[in-house]
């Protein structure tokens, strides 16, 4: 069995059109199409099947690329590990971390990481929470860095450090000449929020509850900018991490007000597949990750 007919078969089954297949395997269609009818020959099943122009995976197809999906991914892994066997200070390095992480804390570490090691590759990919849960679990990503602990048996999650989280209010606000406030009082306002799924939404409802409210919804967003920008033009409150906004001009019609009454505050850490075996490059940005922002965990403890 060709591993590149297992890819083609990969491809077409997540959604690429044989024709497309064919051309990323440098084959011809009719040259693809004769493989992938092999294929089903040699498992036994029909794999593939037509649903309008496209082909979708049968029952049987499902099945199998849950497999072809290990053995692809078991394959990659060990040419990685060769390679990095071969020339240590190479490798590369598969990390998805949240977007509100990529103006700050995920650049710093991977400047910080090559300076030692200059010739390791990063592969980076952004996304919300449950998107880089997927992430591991799907093996297009080595490490997330993300908020919180998953919480997935599979899962293992250490923190990087604690991220203050301010009340952020327009500068008209009859509570922007204050520096602290209770989130309590914010709780007729309306909050620009992340949509569902994002760890900062999940996180501003948990705090709004123990200020004995549930917020009400004046816009969901998918950026942390889109929600500094609302609050900005007046539209409502929001609770938006501090370091992001760092460079913000010092005019930006916005305040920032400490939490008096919740803790606001969110855990950040990086986590891999506990049962996975990582590559030398991932394991040294690990260990790298861990040491840069030693002092910020702590703080948290």
């Amino acid at each position: 069995m060709d591993l590149q007919v297992l890819r083609s078969f990969q491809a077409v089954a997540e959604g690429m059109t044989v024709t497309e297949a064919a051309a990323e395997a440098h084959i011809t269609q009719p040259a693809l199409s004769r493989a992938l009818h092999r294929l089903d020959e040699e498992v036994g099943a029909e794999l593939l099947q037509r649903v309008g122009r496209v082909l979708r995976p049968t029952p049987a197809g499902r099945v199998f690329k849950e497999y072809v999906d290990a053995v692809l991914d078991g394959y990659d892994r060990g040419r990685r590990a060769v390679a990095e066997v071969v020339d240590p200070e190479a490798g590369v390095v598969s990390l998805a971390f949240l977007h509100t992480l990529g103006t700050w804390l995920v650049p710093e570490l991977v400047t910080g990481f090559r300076r030692t090691f200059p010739r390791v590759r990063f592969e980076l990919y952004q996304n919300e929470e449950n998107g880089l849960v997927q992430h591991l679990l799907g093996a297009t990503a080595d490490l997330i860095i993300t908020s919180d602990d998953p919480g997935h048996p599979l899962i293992t999650w250490r923190r990087l450090l604690v991220e203050p989280l301010w009340l952020a209010v327009p500068t008209q606000h009859p509570l922007a000449q204050r520096r602290r406030v209770r989130l309590a009082e914010v709780a007729q306002e309306p909050f620009i929020l992340l949509k569902p799924g994002y760890g900062l939404r999940g996180i501003t409802e948990s705090l709004c509850r123990r200020a004995g409210f549930t917020p009400q919804i004046g816009f969901e967003g998918e950026e942390v900018h889109t929600l500094r920008g609302l609050v900005a033009a007046g539209l409502g409150v929001s609770l938006i991490p501090s370091s992001p906004d760092a460079a913000a001009p010092q005019d930006f019609p916005i305040r920032y007000l400490e939490l008096t009454d919740v803790p606001g505050t969110r855990d950040i850490g990086i986590a891999w597949l506990s049962g996975r075996t990582l590559p030398p490059a991932p394991r040294r940005f690990i260990d790298h990750a861990l040491g840069a922002t030693a002092g910020a965990a702590a703080a948290g403890d």
